[in-house]
């Protein structure tokens, strides 16, 4: 159950916020302070699963073949045969559009070095090198469980970005996923809660309202 604080800022950002066309999504904007993030091991890069879900569909991706590649096909949005890896390899510009469509990429295990080999430089720096599971095995639970997840990545930057869900979702929902988040990236840093300057909560063009 999500804090009382966290609820009453959810609220204050769903209600000051104008109405739209489309279904907005709901962000935090973490601002660290006294860590020194050009050091790899103090950034922020983790995978958390959101209890109350994204509120929206993201796409996950699949490299695969045979038995793997059959059980994909019902489950995942995209399957990628061993031989189609060369075809992207030789077409960046559909590589990338691949890259940014899907949130999520898992693979065979033994198809990994290929898919470093000719996809790392498309895939690495947006941090979606596909996750390896063992030939033969039921991507369906792993897949489930990605598309309610969300990757929070600070980079090198102080302050960054982290969705939450979407306006559709309930004020109380939200919250929930929320204190998740901030709980898994206070884990993360050197100095826990000392090194969060402030967090902010905000729909995609509304007004930011401060939570820390």
């Amino acid at each position: 159950m999500a804090e009382k604080k966290t609820i009453k800022a959810v609220k204050e950002a769903l209600e000051s916020a104008k109405e739209r066309k489309f279904s907005e999504s709901v962000d935090l904007a973490v601002n660290l302070k006294d860590i020194d993030l050009s050091i790899p091991k103090n950034r922020v890069d983790d995978e958390i699963l959101l209890p109350k879900g994204r509120g929206r569909a993201v796409k996950i991706a699949v490299f695969g073949s045979g038995e793997l590649a059959l059980k994909a096909k019902t489950v995942a949005d995209t399957v990628i045969s061993p031989e189609e890896l060369d075809d992207l390899a030789d077409d960046k510009k559909a590589a990338k559009k691949m890259a940014n469509e899907h949130a999520f990429f898992i693979a065979e295990a033994p198809l990994m070095p290929v898919i470093g080999k000719k996809l790392g430089v498309v895939l690495g720096p947006r941090g979606k090198m596909p996750k390896p599971i063992p030939p033969g095995t039921d991507p369906t639970p792993i897949i489930k469980n990605l598309r309610n997840t969300v990757r929070v990545r600070s980079k090198d930057r102080r302050t960054f970005h982290a969705p939450v869900g979407t306006r559709d979702m309930s004020p109380e929902d939200l919250a929930e996923n929320v204190d998740v988040i901030i709980k898994r990236i206070i884990g993360k840093l050197e100095r826990g809660r000392m090194n969060i300057a402030s967090v902010y909560i905000k729909t995609t063009m509304g007004e930011s309202v401060r939570l820390i």
